[in-house]
């Protein structure tokens, strides 16, 4: 057993000490092995059950998942620490020299009037600050392991600063009707790859229309899977009923019930 102060109530050096614990000499085995590779994954799982408890509107649980969060950047921290590289105080003061320097309207003389001009120095600080000198590499700084969806939205956007945008919605969206055709034709070819590029192009111009309309195609898909499975649910549910197997049944007959599904309001 490890020497340990327990308290009715801990604190983020509380966090860091156990945590430094876990991985020291007498700690835990399986934390003592772990490297940022090993438990990458894991952080980005924690992240997401937090927006699952934002969207479930849970006190508990976003309270819960947080930690998890925060365990995460402790841990990662202890790791450096380990190598003598950074410690969790090196991470804590290098946010907070972030957020001071990006924030010179609250922070030094900068005027604002709304929170258009701040995004606007936000920008240029942050393009100054990471020695991006053209707006290309402000495109290829947006990280490659993003979902693809919320990627594309952020280059999109990255090149509407550099004037390379569409006007609005409509002339994205002739776009995207430009793609779907591109695509048809490609599918007639019959060639795996002209058809896998114009697949691509029509995901990236269904997020760009989307964009243009102040939508976030990454949760509008999310939205669409949802309501696949609301329907799928409807449509099992009509073939039990009719004492019927949906693996039996044809496509005429799926058909049908799906579109019974799609007609229920309730479904969205």
């Amino acid at each position: 057993m490890v020497d340990f102060n327990f308290k009715d109530r801990y604190d983020i050096d509380d966090l860091i000490e156990i945590v430094r614990l876990l991985r020291s000499e007498n700690g835990c085995p399986w934390d003592k092995e772990q490297t940022h590779k090993s438990i990458r994954m894991d952080f980005l799982e924690e992240v997401y059950e937090v927006l699952e408890a934002i969207d479930f509107d849970s006190e508990e649980m976003l309270k819960e998942e947080l930690g998890d969060v925060l365990l995460q950047v402790v841990f990662h921290s202890q790791i450096e620490t380990e190598n003598n590289s950074f410690n969790f105080s090196d991470v804590t003061d290098d946010i907070c020299k972030k957020l001071i320097v990006r924030h010179p309207h609250v922070f030094g003389e900068v005027s604002v009037d709304n929170s258009e001009d701040v995004l606007k120095n936000w920008d240029s600080i942050k393009k100054k600050t990471k020695g991006q000198e053209t707006f290309t590499d402000t495109l290829k700084s947006v990280p490659r392991v993003f979902p693809s969806l919320l990627r594309a939205s952020k280059l999109g956007k990255r090149a509407s600063r550099a004037n390379l945008d569409f006007i609005e919605a409509d002339s994205a969206f002739k776009s995207l009707e430009d793609e779907v055709e591109e695509l048809s034709v490609a599918i007639k070819s019959g060639n795996n790859e002209h058809i896998s590029e114009e697949i691509g192009d029509v995901l990236f111009s269904t997020v760009n229309v989307a964009r243009k309309l102040n939508l976030n195609a990454e949760e509008l898909l999310t939205q669409a899977n949802e309501k696949f499975i609301s329907r799928f649910e409807k449509v099992e549910q009509m073939a039990l009923v009719s004492g019927e197997n949906m693996q039996d049944l044809s496509q005429d007959k799926l058909n049908e019930y799906w579109n019974k599904a799609k007609a229920d309001k309730d479904l969205g």
